[in-house]
């Protein structure tokens, strides 16, 4: 079986399948149940000042039948004492050395507030620390969280502050909130920062009850903005953390976070640089078993790859991620239909002739027989024939001899810059 235990940043776990802070990692009792589970590592839920939750906070959105498609929540913090956490942090670290538990950490922007915070938590031996600069509500609201995550300024000088005093990597937590997430990556960096992990949860709002014209989640009646995840954060959370894989400025480990259900999201996150992933909606919704087949699918994966370990494969597409203008304009696919497969259901062709460019023709066979029939030259190779196909195999597409050489649009550009200089 390959080697998977993991190393972010000087952190150690036995594989690379770590709980997020979040409700599952609320308590001792629950990151203990977690270990014996099979999960390495967890993220304690982010301590702090403990604060008062509201007693309606999570609502989901489900989707053409699948259930917690995306999760939305307006909880805040640890609403337990800091010195009841700091016990039982103790309690846990000692009855698994070999896992790894981080300390979530959120508090004012003062530097005597985190240099207070710090020590108090690294003393029951915390293998590291995450700073929490991604809650998009009810902390925002008080200076802390995204509100402090959106300003670099803020992440470089609260990163700065904690490392003046850490005895332990320090992990920057950061928010999705925000046009371009490598601004604060690149100041989490410039502040000290050991690692990046990435993405907190999303602005949003679950729903509204069309019935009582409450939000959803309501509290008495009122709603508030919370935060999403679940799957359908994944592409989202997976970009992030390519672009900021793929930015020199950025040269630390990456934790990543965001829709990971099963171990070939995992997969997908290592590919895209990620050292290690955290997990908190899937657990939520499924339970702590679920590592068991995440160990297990990636363990089979890398076997059958031939791949001693998962340290191997982190970052592998980072260099197949690039810019719009360095995709090959003269690169061609287009899409063929396998008439023994296809079941006729016209789907691919009602998609192409009302949303595509109208290349799929319905004609009848000498046997009076319906079938469909791409017309090449006027394919466009969009993919979305075979994406809206229910029948697997039904719809390939197909790469073409190139025509002409590869060219980019930056080097037409350059090409045309460099003719229009010479007239």
């Amino acid at each position: 079986m390959a080697d998977l235990r993991s190393n972010l940043a000087g952190i150690e776990s036995p594989n690379p399948f770590w709980l997020a802070s979040a409700p599952p990692t609320n308590s001792g009792y629950q990151v203990q149940r977690a270990f014996e589970a099979g999960w390495g590592g967890a993220v304690w839920k982010t301590l702090g000042e403990p604060i008062i939750n509201t007693t309606s906070r999570f609502a989901a959105v489900s989707f053409n039948g699948q259930r917690v498609a995306g999760f939305n929540n307006i909880e805040l913090i640890t609403d337990r004492p800091l010195h009841v956490n700091l016990k039982e942090i103790y309690e846990t670290k000692k009855r698994f050395p070999d896992h790894a538990i981080i300390a979530s950490l959120m508090v004012e922007p003062k530097r005597e507030k985190w240099h207070d915070i710090v020590k108090r938590v690294e003393d029951v031996g915390v293998d590291g620390l995450e700073l929490n600069f991604g809650c998009p509500h009810g902390m925002a609201e008080r200076g802390m969280g995204a509100a402090s995550g959106q300003q670099p300024d803020l992440v470089e000088a609260q990163t700065m502050w904690v490392k003046e005093v850490a005895e332990t990597p320090v992990i920057v937590k950061l928010t999705p909130n925000i046009t371009d997430i490598t601004v604060t990556a690149r100041a989490a960096v410039r502040g000290g920062a050991d690692a990046v992990s990435m993405i907190n949860t999303i602005n949003s709002l679950a729903g509204v009850d069309i019935d009582t014209w409450n939000t959803i989640p309501h509290v008495a009646g009122k709603g508030a903005h919370g935060g999403y995840c679940g799957p359908a954060v994944k592409p989202i959370a997976l970009n992030m953390v390519a672009e900021c894989a793929r930015n020199p400025d950025i040269h630390v480990p990456i934790s990543g976070i965001g829709g990971i259900s099963n171990w070939k999201d995992t997969v997908e996150f290592l590919l895209m640089g990620a050292t290690n992933v955290q997990v908190a909606t899937a657990a939520m919704h499924h339970g702590f078993s679920i590592v068991e087949d995440m160990i297990d699918g990636l363990n089979s994966y890398l076997d059958e790859k031939g791949i001693s370990s998962v340290r191997e494969i982190v970052g592998k597409s980072v260099e197949k991620y690039s810019d719009w203008g360095n995709l090959d304009l003269n690169y061609r696919v287009v899409a063929r239909i396998n008439n023994d497969v296809c079941i006729n259901c016209n789907k691919c062709h009602i998609s192409c002739e009302d949303a595509s460019h109208q290349c799929i023709e319905r004609l009848i066979d000498a046997n009076g027989e319906p079938y469909l029939q791409v017309r090449e030259e006027d394919c466009v190779g969009c993919n979305l024939c075979s994406i809206v196909c229910p029948v697997d195999g039904a719809i390939d597409m197909v790469e073409l001899p190139y025509e002409k050489p590869p060219m980019t649009w930056n080097e037409r550009q350059m090409a045309i810059s460099r003719l229009t200089n010479q007239s």
